[in-house]
């Protein structure tokens, strides 16, 4: 896959989707996980470049959404459905779901939807997904306690770009590796001809570590285990709650995971744990030990009689000698036993074996008050207890890294899976929470039966379910607030979930395929003279542009069989299906009536669907020069002042207005009398003969 045919991917781009391990997988597959996981991309983009991604597999030109109204409502579906996601990942991840005219693409997605749907919802699997999270690549990680050492600059600068978490250090000789070993814990020679060098410290020869640079740097994998512990940990109670099938075994990786800290050094270890604690308390030791020695030798000296003859007085005042002297004649045995005191309570503190003999150095034989460490001694203790420890850890590290080492990639599928699972949940949500079904394709139009629109400002449960089906070119009339938009927004939200290969909220849909949706909202208030222009080049384009082939005149006139579906090559759609709401508000009604009349008559010649909502519909049928069908939702009555209304749209039947209503009405109420009866007889006679 060219990564830059991918439409609005550039060079910089198809340079950062390179770095992933497999671009051209994850992006066919919509892997937003995945494509996020490329540098400097994040999972909003990541969609968006999934997207235009599965556009170019499928040879979809795009542009489905015709009009700012249609796109308002995929916005409004896709929201019914992100509401259901628990991870924002499955949030980003439904973004690639979008309408399409495509056929492959929409039986690639019904094929994912109608296997979500057979999902159960359960509750603990959504409180496990509450803490799963795309897992995260380290980026900050820095060794300091080992280097790599080469005397050839250009293996020198391919350590820097293999292993770019260590230093690395140009030597020339033996002298140079040496000083380095005292500096590091561990020092890996890159160069062959080093082979055999004899310096003190932990220098190893490995002329092969670059290609094998997670065994110099077992710290990648353990920090990348440790910063996603939480998450993986997350997914594994998710497979485990969902029942789903692991990419490895679950325990042996939890195991693992509970033998790491936080910072992704290792736990557990008695040795480990020693050498760490002698470390961090080796000052607080060697203080504790000189109060030791002090306390012991201030009592000895308390409880001492020393007797000291004038001549030898003289002779230790002549030879410049002063306590240390008198404590070296007269309390040897006393300052030895402090000395012993002190040098056994910093080996036991701190818990020391091989450097025990360094330790008890740390106090001098020579009697001294107050008695006094050997900084010297207790720094090198202090470079042999660490280094020792770093030894010990990065041992331990790189036992770990291993068994985790090919427990990195099961993890990711492990993650992905939980997250793929919420995408997948939130399309079971969606259908179960709107009693949808999947729709069926064939025939030309649409027949909706038992549909309810879920984006109504009311509970689901109360909204009333219509039915509703369309072949051709149709007028839609009602009553104010008869549910006449609410009708055409659930038509547009059936077509767009249809084309999406989504579930759509209806007992049983039947649905052509199209090329793009153009739904016309309602226009607030009439248009000045350059706004009506422009709108009348809007239709004007959308009528020459509609697919199907054009029928004639006499076809038309005797309403004939329309035209099949045109199809493109690649099963790409090729009709468009337009939705209206009160076109007639642009201009003045008897001009609005005749323009809409001859947009229907354009739209009816092309073989289009189309459905019209007008107050018009009766001046529209007559300004036209073809039969056009007109449909009505009807009001069946007033009841306490209350319109009673039938949502479902009755066929070739045109509505009866609010004001008719009325006047039917009043002409009933007998209360009035017979002379007022007679008036409103009189005004209902003037609607009935209008319907003739």
């Amino acid at each position: 896959m060219d990564l830059e045919a991918i439409p609005g991917v550039g060079t910089k781009t198809a340079e950062q989707l390179a770095q992933l391990d497999d671009p051209e997988r994850a992006l066919r597959n919509g892997d937003v996980a995945a494509i996020a996981r490329a540098p400097g991309i994040s999972e909003g983009r990541a969609a968006r470049i999934a997207r235009a991604a599965i556009r170019e597999e499928h040879d979809d030109p795009g542009g489905f959404l015709g009009t700012g109204r249609a796109r308002e409502l995929y916005q409004d579906a896709l929201a019914l459905l992100q509401d259901r996601t628990v991870t924002d990942y499955a949030a980003s991840r439904l973004e690639t779901l979008y309408p399409s005219a495509a056929e492959s693409r929409i039986e690639e997605v019904r094929a994912f939807a109608a296997a979500a749907m057979d999902r159960d919802v359960d509750d603990d699997v959504l409180d496990a997904l509450a803490a799963v999270e795309p897992l995260e690549t380290p980026g900050d990680l820095h060794v300091r306690d080992r280097c790599l050492a080469t005397g050839d600059a250009e293996t020198y600068a391919e350590a820097q770009e293999a292993i770019p978490e260590v230093s690395v250090e140009l030597v020339d000789d033996a002298r140079k590796i040496s000083e380095l070993a005292r500096g590091y814990a561990t020092v890996i020679v890159l160069d062959e001809s080093f082979s055999g060098v004899d310096v003190e410290g932990d220098v190893r020869v490995s002329p092969n570590a670059l290609e094998n640079p997670e065994e110099v740097v077992p710290e990648r994998v353990l920090t990348f285990f440790a910063r996603n512990r939480d998450r993986i940990r997350a997914a594994v109670a998710v497979h485990q709650a969902a029942g789903l099938d692991a990419p490895c075994d679950l325990d042996s990786l939890e195991a693992a995971l509970a033998r790491l800290e936080p910072d992704g050094t290792v736990k557990g270890d008695e040795e480990l744990d020693r050498l760490t604690n002698a470390v961090d308390d080796i000052d607080a030791a060697v203080s504790t030990a000189e109060s030791v020695a002090n306390d012991r030798l201030r009592e000895a000296i308390e409880e001492q009689d020393v007797t000291i003859e004038g001549s030898d007085l003289l002779s230790l005042v002549e030879r410049g000698a002063g306590v240390d002297s008198l404590l070296q004649r007269e309390l040897a045995d006393e300052y030895a036993d402090a000395v012993e005191a002190a040098r056994d309570h910093l080996v036991d503190a701190l818990g020391l074996r091989d450097t025990e003999a360094i330790a008890r150095r740390a106090f001098p034989d020579e009697p001294t008050f107050p008695v006094e460490h050997e900084e010297s001694v207790v720094s090198r203790l202090r470079e042999e207890l660490t280094a020792a420890r770093d030894r010990r850890a990065t041992r331990l590290k790189r036992e770990l890294a291993d068994d985790l080492a090919d427990a990195r990639e099961d993890a990711r599928a492990l993650v992905d899976a939980a997250l793929e699972l919420d995408v997948e949940l939130a399309v079971a949500r969606f259908a179960s929470d709107f009693e949808c079904t999947m729709p069926e394709f064939r025939g030309d139009g649409f027949e909706i039966e038992g549909g309810r629109s879920p984006l109504l400002d009311v509970p689901f449960a109360e909204v009333e379910p219509v039915e509703y089906g369309v072949d051709g070119v149709t007028l839609l009339s009602g009553v104010n607030s008869g549910g006449k938009t609410s009708t055409l927004d659930l038509v547009a939200l059936v077509i767009v979930l249809s084309h999406m290969g989504l579930p759509v909220p209806a007992d049983e849909v039947e649905i052509e395929r199209v090329a793009e949706l153009h739904y016309h909202a309602k226009t607030q208030g009439t248009l000045d003279a350059g706004a009506f222009e422009s709108t009348l080049r809007e239709f004007g384009d959308l009528v020459t542009g509609v697919g199907g082939e054009a029928r004639s005149a006499s076809e038309t006139a005797n309403g004939e069989a329309v035209s099949e579906s045109a199809e493109a090559d690649g099963g790409t759609a090729a009709r468009k299906l337009v939705l209206v709401d009160e076109l007639e508000s642009i201009t003045e009604p008897g001009a609005s009536a005749k323009i809409m009349a001859g947009i229907l008559e354009a739209l009816d010649e092309r073989g289009a669907t189309a459905v019209f909502v007008s107050h018009l519909a009766r001046e529209i049928r007559e300004a036209a020069s073809t039969d056009i069908q007109v449909d009505g939702i009807q009001a069946v009555g007033l009841e306490d002042g209350d319109l009673k209304v039938n949502r479902s749209p009755v066929k070739g039947t045109l509505a009866r207005s609010t004001p008719e209503l009325i006047v039917e009405k009043l002409a009933d109420d007998e209360a009035d009398g017979a002379d007022k009866a007679d008036f409103y007889e009189r005004l209902l006679t003037k609607f009935e003969a209008s319907q003739d």
